[in-house]
């Protein structure tokens, strides 16, 4: 019981405000507006700020662990390439293929992932660490499969150059590369800065929430049901069965163990909407897979921080 206690206390905090979202949706307090708003203002401006804050601000050099940040980069590259693979191969309707990859492979690592640690170690811990290993690739190659996967989106080279202009310009990249260079280089910047920075970056994780519950929408659970269903099973079950245990061979424990279940098991994360609508890539599949895998991971995450207390691991 006091593992489970322990579990319901870390996922339960975060899903109730996605509920909070969800019902000042339905009062009329927020709109449809809002949540479009909300997730490209969180796509472009605070999400970039927080992970410019927590990658800048840790000691790179010092807390820097290779098995960890290569673990975290090395699983998301076998994910995403054996889902792609798996969808070519078994997809009958190829116009979803890149809104199916992406929904599958990428989680909400940064906003819940620091969500998560934070609520159960009190900091983010290695939660930049862990960003460092997947985000990056996260971006990059959903900026691929959505470009190659893309109705009317060119033939050869033109597919190939909007690839890299995408990732080229991805807000969260940039505010990757530019925190990973202002931790390595030591530069420090006076308060007002900091606390500008602070207060950007600490809107990221609470209005993604609300906006995730406000963008709620049950009819959308339903369409396209099927591929629906898998992208959930692969999203929040499949892959953390598959490399939990390989983390746990590797000896990685508490902190470590919390930030690479996130990035396994985590719901798909709403941005991955904003850039299929963006990239003409399947809206209706991606939003469905947003809404259902983030109610079911309310079970699932919940499942796996009690195996995980009950084994020793966190």
């Amino acid at each position: 019981m006091e593992n489970f206690i322990y579990s319901v206390n870390a996922t339960l905090p975060i899903f109730l405000v996605i509920v909070i979202g969800y019902v000042l949706k339905q009062i009329g307090m927020l709109n449809d507006e809002f949540v479009t708003v909300a997730n490209k203002f969180n796509f472009k401006v605070t999400l970039p700020f927080l992970v410019f804050r927590d990658i800048s601000s840790a000691n790179i050099k010092e807390d820097f662990d290779i098995v960890f940040v290569l673990f975290c980069a090395i699983a998301t590259t076998i994910c995403f390439f054996v889902i792609w693979a798996g969808a070519k191969l078994f997809i009958k309707d190829k116009t979803i293929t890149g809104a199916f990859v992406q929904a599958s492979f990428r989680s909400s690592a940064a906003v819940m992932g620091i969500a998560f640690i934070q609520n159960i170690y009190g900091t983010s811990g290695m939660a930049p660490l862990m960003i460092i290993g997947s985000v990056p690739l996260y971006n990059i190659y959903s900026v691929i499969v959505l470009t190659l996967e893309a109705e009317n989106s060119g033939q050869g080279k033109e597919k190939i150059k909007k690839a890299l202009i995408g990732i080229v310009t991805n807000p969260i990249i940039i505010g990757i590369v530019l925190g990973l260079l202002v931790s390595l280089l030591g530069i420090t910047f006076p308060t007002v800065v900091n606390k500008t920075v602070q207060n950007m970056a600490s809107m990221a994780s609470p209005l993604a929430l609300i906006a995730i519950g406000a963008g709620f929408e049950g009819r959308k659970a339903l369409a396209k049901i099927k591929p629906t269903i898998a992208v959930a099973v692969i999203k929040l079950v499949v892959q953390a069965g598959i490399f939990i245990p390989i983390a746990i061979h590797l000896g990685f424990r508490d902190e470590k163990m919390i930030a690479i279940l996130v990035m396994l098991a985590a719901p798909t994360t709403p941005s991955c909407y904003i850039m299929a609508k963006n990239m003409n890539n399947d809206g209706v599949l991606t939003a469905s897979a947003v809404v259902v895998t983030t109610l079911f991971s309310a079970v699932t995450l919940t499942f796996w921080i009690y195996l995980l207390k009950t084994v020793g691991m966190i």
